[in-house]
Protein backbone atom coordinates (compact mmCIF):
# COMPACT_ATOMS: atom_id res chain seq x y z
CA UNK A 1 0.00 0.00 0.00
CA UNK A 2 1.69 3.09 -1.26
CA UNK A 3 -0.28 6.14 0.88
CA UNK A 4 -1.97 3.71 3.77
CA UNK A 5 -4.41 5.51 6.10
CA UNK A 6 -2.98 4.29 9.44
CA UNK A 7 1.00 3.22 9.69
CA UNK A 8 1.76 0.47 12.45
CA UNK A 9 5.51 0.86 13.73
CA UNK A 10 7.44 -1.06 16.71
CA UNK A 11 10.66 0.86 17.79
CA UNK A 12 11.34 1.68 14.13
CA UNK A 13 14.59 4.05 14.68
CA UNK A 14 15.72 1.58 18.07
CA UNK A 15 18.27 0.21 15.95
CA UNK A 16 19.88 3.82 14.16
CA UNK A 17 22.82 5.88 15.02
CA UNK A 18 22.17 9.09 16.79
CA UNK A 19 22.73 10.91 13.47
CA UNK A 20 20.39 8.88 11.59
CA UNK A 21 17.64 8.33 14.12
CA UNK A 22 17.14 12.35 14.08
CA UNK A 23 16.86 12.26 10.24
CA UNK A 24 14.36 9.29 10.20
CA UNK A 25 12.49 10.83 13.16
CA UNK A 26 12.33 14.58 10.95
CA UNK A 27 11.69 12.21 7.87
CA UNK A 28 8.77 10.75 9.24
CA UNK A 29 7.61 14.16 10.54
CA UNK A 30 7.39 15.71 7.01
CA UNK A 31 5.84 12.38 5.48
CA UNK A 32 2.99 12.26 7.78
CA UNK A 33 2.42 16.42 7.56
CA UNK A 34 2.53 15.99 3.83
CA UNK A 35 0.16 12.74 3.94
CA UNK A 36 -1.99 12.89 6.73
CA UNK A 37 -1.45 9.38 7.33
CA UNK A 38 -2.31 8.16 11.53
CA UNK A 39 0.28 6.26 13.08
CA UNK A 40 0.78 3.89 16.19
CA UNK A 41 4.22 4.23 17.41
CA UNK A 42 5.52 2.04 19.72
CA UNK A 43 8.99 2.98 21.60
CA UNK A 44 10.83 3.24 24.86
CA UNK A 45 12.40 6.16 24.02
CA UNK A 46 10.55 9.24 25.86
CA UNK A 47 11.81 11.95 23.59
CA UNK A 48 11.09 10.25 20.69
CA UNK A 49 7.55 9.90 21.98
CA UNK A 50 6.98 13.20 22.47
CA UNK A 51 9.06 14.34 19.25
CA UNK A 52 6.66 12.46 17.15
CA UNK A 53 3.40 11.90 18.91
CA UNK A 54 0.11 13.71 19.58
CA UNK A 55 -0.97 11.45 22.30
CA UNK A 56 0.65 9.10 24.22
CA UNK A 57 -0.65 5.77 25.86
CA UNK A 58 1.35 4.26 28.97
CA UNK A 59 1.58 0.75 29.53
CA UNK A 60 2.00 -0.97 32.56
CA UNK A 61 1.18 -4.77 32.51
CA UNK A 62 -0.88 -4.50 29.09
CA UNK A 63 -3.23 -1.71 30.19
CA UNK A 64 -3.48 1.51 29.35
CA UNK A 65 -2.26 3.31 32.60
CA UNK A 66 -1.84 6.84 31.55
CA UNK A 67 -3.09 8.87 28.43
CA UNK A 68 -0.89 11.89 27.69
CA UNK A 69 -2.17 14.79 25.25
CA UNK A 70 0.99 16.42 23.36
CA UNK A 71 -0.34 20.05 22.32
CA UNK A 72 3.35 21.32 21.81
CA UNK A 73 2.75 22.34 18.12
CA UNK A 74 4.68 21.39 14.95
CA UNK A 75 7.14 21.27 13.89
CA UNK A 76 8.27 20.35 17.28
CA UNK A 77 11.67 20.31 19.63
CA UNK A 78 13.18 19.44 22.88
CA UNK A 79 13.45 22.93 23.65
CA UNK A 80 9.65 24.32 23.20
CA UNK A 81 8.26 25.22 26.10
CA UNK A 82 6.07 22.40 28.31
CA UNK A 83 8.67 19.50 26.60
CA UNK A 84 10.93 19.46 29.78
CA UNK A 85 7.98 19.31 32.14
CA UNK A 86 6.38 16.20 29.97
CA UNK A 87 9.97 14.58 29.75
CA UNK A 88 10.26 14.63 33.38
CA UNK A 89 6.75 13.39 33.85
CA UNK A 90 6.97 10.26 32.28
CA UNK A 91 10.15 8.54 33.81
CA UNK A 92 7.71 8.32 36.66
CA UNK A 93 4.72 6.87 35.05
CA UNK A 94 7.12 3.88 33.35
CA UNK A 95 7.75 3.83 37.11
CA UNK A 96 11.88 4.78 36.34
CA UNK A 97 13.42 6.45 39.44
CA UNK A 98 14.53 10.16 38.79
CA UNK A 99 17.56 9.63 40.76
CA UNK A 100 19.64 6.74 39.66
CA UNK A 101 21.03 5.74 43.05
CA UNK A 102 17.22 5.52 44.05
Amino acid sequence: MREPDLLLLDEPFGALDALTRLKMQALFGRLRARHGFAALLVTHDVEEALLLSDRLLVLDRGRIAEEIQVDLGRPRAVDVPGFGELRRRLPALLHVPADPEE
